[in-house]
């Protein structure tokens, strides 16, 4: 078994790799002086099962997994498995004005050209998974690495942004062994907005905000700086794809204690590892 990494997913494909008790293939990439990507694998995939691991964010990643299966399919291999730990565009999953693609279905489309499993971690829109209909494909759940995670870093509550990804906050905080609730805005004024967990109080509490993708971070950096007023301890930003758009690290690191990550976007903030949780799926 060899696992093949993009150079997008370099760090998980290493992890992935010793959790399949496979080895990771050696391959060649580059960009040509006009940015054309170039890839070359340096290894004999014949008659193995191979596991190709590359995040489709940004735009220019997309291209590097498609000549990356491509080269793979150039040799006899038992099977290939493309995993995408950062399924781009999964939020363009529905067209609101004629005229406009439903970019999320246009990219499983592609993907499952040259593949014959796919899988993905905590996809945004569920429908995704649907719309690979000639392969096998399976969404992961990142919460139980996130879990495991915040139990180490003794989080004493779970919060979710909003009501509904609620559930997802629940299902971190039964790993954790703590409550779990959701933050509601209330609006005081034109410009002061408060924010609150519905139920419980925070205060002298380790508390985490969990949510699947963190971009701009504006709704999570406002809620810590309510929470911090309550009276928590501690806030933790937490999130299994950190795409941090623009200024949003810097925005979250004035008002949050601490800022994790999973590797299915490689960054600064990226503690947390899924490879064991793409591992146990995949041996389901």
């Amino acid at each position: 078994m060899f696992v093949v990494g993009g150079s997008a997913s370099q760090q998980l494909s290493k992890e992935l790799a010793k959790c399949l008790k496979g080895r990771l293939a050696k391959v060649e990439m580059k960009r040509f002086p006009d940015d054309e990507c170039y890839v070359r694998i340096d290894e004999d995939l014949d008659g193995e099962d191979v596991f190709l691991v590359q995040t489709t964010w940004p735009d220019k990643n997309i291209i590097e997994l498609f000549l990356l299966q491509d080269a793979i399919k150039e040799f006899d291999v038992l099977s290939l498995t493309t995993v995408v730990p950062y399924f781009g565009y999964a939020r363009q999953d529905k067209q609101f004005k004629s005229g406009e693609p439903i970019s999320a279905r246009a990219l499983a489309k592609l993907i499952q050209l040259k593949t014959d499993e796919f899988m993905t971690v905590d996809v945004h829109a569920p429908t995704v998974i649907d719309w690979f209909e000639d392969v096998s494909a399976k969404n992961v759940p990142g919460y139980p690495a996130v879990g495991r995670f915040l139990k180490g870093k003794g989080v004493q509550l779970v919060l979710s942004p909003d009501e509904g990804r609620a559930d997802n906050a629940k299902r971190v905080a039964d790993v954790v062994g703590c409550e779990a609730d959701f933050l509601v805005k209330e609006r005081l004024d034109g410009e002061t907005v408060h924010i609150t967990p519905k139920s419980l109080a925070v205060k002298g509490k380790k508390v985490a905000i969990v949510d699947d993708i963190i971009s701009t971070g504006g709704t999570i950096a406002k809620a810590a700086e309510s929470l911090k007023e309550q009276g928590a301890s501690r806030i933790l930003a937490v999130c299994t794809h950190g795409v941090f758009a623009g200024e949003a690290l810097k925005r979250l690191g004035a008002v949050c204690d601490e800022i994790c990550s999973t590797d299915t976007i490689e960054n600064p903030t990226t503690c947390i590892s899924v490879a064991s949780e793409i591992a146990r799926v995949a041996k389901d």
